[in-house]
Parts: C-alpha cells; structure tokens; sequence
C-alpha cells in the first residue's frame, strides 16, 4: 500500500474521522503477519508520509489484544530505505524503534538500503546495476522476515 495515494489524517487515533483512508489501511496492515515500511531519507531524515504512518501506528499502544498486548504484537516489521544522501543507518534505526514500541518484531537482517552519491541527481530506479551487497541484503532482510513470521504465525510470544 502506497500510503501517498490516500487520504490519511495526522493524528494518534485509529480513526481520525471526517474521510480519514487510514482505517481501511490499518486493517490490511492487522490482516498481515509482516509490515514493510520503505522511506525515502530527506535531509537525513525519513520522509514525512513515513512519520505519518509511526505517529499513526501510536495508537496501537492503546489497542490491545484479548491477553493484553498490543495486537500488531507478534507481527513483523522490516524497513526499507532509499536517497541519494548518507543516513539510512539513522533513518532504519527511528523506524525500527517506533515499530519496536507498538509491538511490532524486528528480524536479524531486518533492514534493506540504497543511498547514491550525496547531493546527486541519480534515483535507485535510475542507478542502473544494483551493488550486489543491496541485493542480498534485501534477499535476507526479506527470508528472515518471512522466517520469523512463520514461527510466530505457529507459536506466539507466550503471556506475560
């Protein structure tokens, strides 16, 4: 889900009234066993739509499931991150903590990034052959994702 193409309300409530699209993308999300968040860095930083989403899923700390825990709590999340500038060790690690906080389980490898020359003009789209290395990084963060869903999928954290 391309979470630019909806009309998604700022708030930390699952449903920010008056045509809010995010709770029709949250269900799918909750319908999921994995969460891929991909951002491009600007200015260092993830994208604004990306923080839009972390302040959205806020409200999934509130939300919980029948045991008490949030109920993305055993969902996996990876990450994803593209620019033509330096960052994306920053930018992977506030994403993954604002997942960590709402529930969510980070795989080993669980992070995949691009960054062309700082300041350039050239997009991963255009960059024409990929580095081996962001290959089987996104090959990995990918496999481990979908490893760590099944076990979960088959066996849950146990009650706290």
């Amino acid at each position: 889900m391309r979470v630019a193409d909806h009309d998604v309300r700022f708030g930390v409530s699952t449903d920010e009234g008056d045509g809010d699209e995010w709770p029709a993308l949250r269900e799918k999300m909750l319908a999921a066993d994995i969460l891929v968040i991909a951002t491009p860095i600007w200015m260092g930083q993830p994208a604004s739509v990306c923080k839009l989403v972390l302040e959205r899923l806020d409200a999934e700390l509130s939300e919980k499931d029948e045991q008490g825990r949030p109920l993305v709590y055993g969902k996996v999340a990876v990450v994803g991150v593209v620019g033509n500038e330096d960052g994306a060790h920053h930018v992977t690690a506030e994403v993954f903590q604002a997942l960590n906080d709402v529930g969510f389980t980070i795989p080993a490898g669980g992070a995949t990034y691009w960054v062309g020359e700082a300041m350039g003009s050239t997009d991963y789209n255009e960059a024409g052959p990929k580095p081996d290395t962001t290959g089987a990084t996104t090959k990995t963060a990918a496999a481990n994702a979908a490893h760590l869903a099944q076990l979960l999928r088959d066996k849950q954290y146990p009650k706290a």
